[in-house]
């Protein structure tokens, strides 16, 4: 009997220090979880942040885009004769100049 509790004895002894093992390595991965969380949080903070940056910055460029295509539509219409730019203010409605000089069909256009 001494001997069956001996080896009893020795199978908790080995099963208690893997135990005790184990609960090391599962502190590890927990403290090592915990670092990849707060770095995927940070991360993805960041991504939002250029996505944020990437959609105004276009939406900038694209307004850079529309004021310089009216600019240069003003632009053409300003060097037009006189009399060519009555007949089209007077055709046109106001607020609109879709003119530009491929579409000019004034007589006395340069």
């Amino acid at each position: 009997m001494k001997r069956k509790r001996s080896e009893l004895q020795q199978l908790i002894d080995e099963q208690e220090d893997e135990k005790i093992t184990l609960q090391r390595e599962i502190e590890k991965m927990s403290f090592r979880l915990a670092q990849i969380n707060a770095s995927l949080s940070q991360m993805t903070a960041a991504r939002s942040k250029y996505d944020h940056t990437i959609a105004e910055t276009e939406a900038a460029y694209t307004k850079v885009c529309v004021y310089t295509i009216i600019f240069y539509q003003i632009l053409d219409f300003i060097k037009l004769p006189t009399s060519c730019r009555n007949i089209l203010l007077l055709m046109e409605p106001k607020g609109s100049l879709p003119y530009t000089q491929e579409t000019s069909t004034c007589s006395d256009h340069e």
